[in-house]
């Protein structure tokens, strides 16, 4: 398993607990359909709530101009904005 699915998994697992979506498992997710709408169906407070979670669960900041944008859009497109975070975080860290 690569650490690009790895890690996408992991957010699955995130968002099905921080969601409490009971009955889904990381399977039933689709890497690249909509987190909110005629996907998943989040809503702003879903959205809110899954910051928290992030936040907590890789130990990093999620700036509230974020919430809502393209970073939020897919599974996919959540990966890479963390894995972007985590990595500035990391840099700034190191220096």
């Amino acid at each position: 398993m690569s650490s690009e699915t790895s890690t996408r998994e992991r957010l699955k697992r995130t968002i099905i607990e921080s969601l409490n979506l009971e009955g889904m498992t990381p399977e039933m997710i689709n890497d690249d359909a909509p987190l909110s709408g005629e996907g998943l169906g989040l809503d702003s407070v879903d959205a809110l709530e899954l910051v928290v979670a992030l936040e907590k669960e890789y130990q990093i900041r999620i700036d509230s101009e974020a919430i809502g944008q393209e970073a939020f859009a897919s599974v996919a497109s959540l990966q890479a904005f963390v894995d972007g975070l985590r990595a500035a975080e990391g840099a700034e860290s190191a220096g």
